[in-house]
């Protein structure tokens, strides 16, 4: 079984680590200033700035 790589509001982080809000058609238009927040394991994950957004680990 895989790892999650996007999570929802409520959610407990996985690892330390930055997390930025992606949404729908990101890849395409991208998200102007996104939020970018660090979680340590296992805190949970913020409401993002819009209803159709979530929380994706950022790569180094």
């Amino acid at each position: 079984m895989g790892e999650w790589t996007e999570f929802d509001a409520g959610h407990s982080a996985p690892n330390d680590g930055w997390y930025m809000e992606v949404g729908d058609n990101d890849h395409i238009m991208g998200i102007n200033d996104p939020r970018k927040i660090y979680l340590r394991k296992g805190e949970k994950f913020p409401e993002p700035s819009n209803h159709r957004r979530k929380w994706k680990r950022v790569k180094k």
